[in-house]
């Protein structure tokens, strides 16, 4: 007979109400994953690590091939792609000019910094500011029309902007030239942009870094916010049918023109932090191929993803600057400069590989679409999907066969 104490049904089904409430209380993972608070620290942990493992780290940033100032271009240019998904992906309204509001925050973001403050933090909020302004005025007269003719508006908006900027504003602007009086103080007073963080500069580069990166945590935390709100909501609704939504009783215009002014902001806070960057402001800004690389990256990301559109924009620039720069296609593994030598003598695939950047970029874009129209974020979360159902399964086999 056995000491062991044996389970009466009373104490067993005890022991399952246990495990059911342990169960129900336990949050599951997709509902950690949604959560804001999970959301925000996997970001912010994204963020500090990124420029180490793009421009730093053994063997991994040797395949990138990145730099540290590329890594805050990317955050930069994220945020722009970000902030015009919240108009493309959650209200379906596709917009040709927005460079209008990052050229509009950049010159704003410049002149302010040369004629009031070089505060950081004051330059870009008087650069978002104008460019939530600008937005409210050209959404204003543009939301009047829907559909290629609203296309067409902001498109005629953005370019009638570069005119201003090139000839009539030019004693402003610096014209052609751009504008070159940019001046940019130390970060609360204290912190030279140009300096590496002391102790953590293995880790986030310069105190330049930690400003765009902070500023992108916070975007992202806005943008989660209003995506999880009745404003994410009723904007879904729109970009589903608007004319059910406007039967339903919402006020559809009112929720557009908030849509484009909010998409405007986003725009104005990545123009002003493209300033303080480049510590220049090109007449590009206002050009109109700048509204159409912000298409690309959202597109190629993921439009209707929070983040598709800042992996767009890293991919984007990545091609732009790193793929343009490789003189030569060679075989993996071959030549000295690898991380893992198979060859000494590089066996060369094709001369003058980076001159074909524009294509590359083109066939890439052109694959997406055709093939994962949800970008290439949606690829990963179906890939993230089909392993988990895969180890799901596994998992019950095993168990059964027990």
């Amino acid at each position: 007979m056995s000491d062991e104490p044996t389970e009466t049904p009373d104490a067993a089904e005890e022991t399952g109400s246990v495990v059911d409430r342990t169960q129900r209380e336990l949050p599951s993972w997709e509902r950690v994953r949604e959560s804001e608070l999970f959301v925000v620290g996997a970001t912010t942990v994204a963020v500090a690590v990124f420029p180490w493992l793009f421009s730093r780290a053994p063997v991994v940033s040797g395949v990138f091939r990145g730099y540290q100032d590329l890594a805050t271009l990317i955050l930069i240019w994220g945020i722009f792609a970000m902030g015009f998904n919240l108009l493309l992906g959650y209200t379906g309204l596709l917009s040709f000019g927005h460079a209008a509001f990052w050229g509009g925050a950049a010159y704003a973001a410049g002149v302010f910094s040369a004629q009031v403050s070089s505060s950081p933090i004051l330059v870009i909020l008087a650069g978002t500011s104008f460019a939530a302004l600008s937005a409210w005025i050209l959404g204003f007269i543009s939301l009047r029309r829907g559909g290629i003719y609203f296309a067409i508006l902001t498109l005629a908006f953005g370019q009638m902007a570069y005119y201003m900027a090139l000839s009539p504003l030019a004693w402003i602007t610096g014209g052609e030239n751009g504008f070159t009086g940019v001046r940019i103080g130390a970060l609360f007073g204290v912190f030279d942009l140009r300096y590496p963080v002391p102790m953590l500069d293995w880790l986030l580069g310069t105190w330049k870094y930690v400003l765009v990166g902070g500023v992108a945590v916070l975007c992202v935390a806005v943008a989660n916010r209003i995506l999880h709100s009745p404003y994410g909501m009723v904007f879904r609704a729109i970009r589903e049918n608007d004319q059910r939504a406007e039967f339903v009783g919402l006020n559809v215009w009112r929720y557009k023109l908030m849509a484009f002014v909010i998409s405007g902001a986003f725009a104005g806070v990545a123009g002003s932090l493209y300033t303080i960057y480049s510590a220049y402001v090109p007449l590009s800004s206002f050009y109109w191929t700048t509204s159409g690389e912000v298409v690309i990256m959202a597109v190629l990301g993921g439009v209707g993803s929070l983040f598709g559109p800042i992996l767009g924009a890293g991919i984007y620039l990545y091609v732009e600057n790193i793929v343009s720069g490789i003189q030569q296609l060679t075989l993996p593994f071959t030549g000295p400069n690898e991380w893992l030598t198979l060859v000494e003598e590089p066996v060369v695939l094709l001369d003058g590989f980076g001159a074909y950047w524009h294509l590359i970029l083109g066939l890439v874009f052109v694959g997406v679409v055709v093939l994962f129209p949800r970008g290439i974020w949606g690829l990963l979360q179906d890939l993230g999907g089909a392993l988990r159902r895969l180890g799901g399964s596994a998992v019950n086999r095993l168990g059964g066969g027990r």
